[in-house]
């Protein structure tokens, strides 16, 4: 399960992305690290932390 700063934080970003009319693709959490990966559109890569901070990738 995700932690409350990670749902907080996809929330917020789901926002922002849709707010620039890109679909979100694909949301799921690695078991192994416990990140939520994001994707958004066609190559905007995000991985949320547990503790709600993110990176982009790419």
């Amino acid at each position: 399960m995700p932690t409350s700063e990670q749902e907080t934080q996809c929330y917020i970003l789901c926002c922002w992305f849709t707010k620039l009319y890109l679909p979100i693709n694909i949301v799921r959490l690695d078991e192994r690290t416990g990140n939520v990966f994001f994707l958004a559109g066609e190559e905007n890569i995000i991985e949320i932390y547990p503790n709600g901070r993110w990176r982009y990738i790419g």
